[in-house]
């Protein structure tokens, strides 16, 4: 979709199974964007992930951030202690970029 669409300027992805599918695609990613998985991720294994967000962070022109979930499974399954962290940091991540879109 971000390859097919350039006036998108950025990305989120919650626990991207980077070990079931071949993202090889994002290479050259043209959007910066944010990755978020949980250390418990048994679905999407955390070196699968961070293989993912280091392959996206040699492209230049771009800014890939990358937060970890201490303790969250794959569906960020407790509300307090994974899931309400994740929609904090997406919300942040959002408010973050579109406030450097406005200026």
């Amino acid at each position: 979709l971000l390859m097919r669409r350039p006036e998108i300027t950025g990305f989120i992805s919650v626990s991207p199974p980077a070990n079931m599918y071949d993202f090889s695609f994002l290479a050259p990613c043209p959007a910066s964007g944010l990755i978020i998985n949980g250390s418990a991720d048994r679905v999407a294994p955390t070196k699968d992930t961070d293989s993912l967000v280091s392959k996206l962070r040699e492209q230049k022109g771009i800014t890939i951030s990358h937060e970890m979930i201490e303790g969250a499974g794959h569906f960020f399954e407790h509300e307090q202690d994974h899931m309400a962290p994740m929609i904090d940091l997406v919300q942040a991540y959002v408010r973050r970029r579109l406030g450097e879109v406005s200026r």
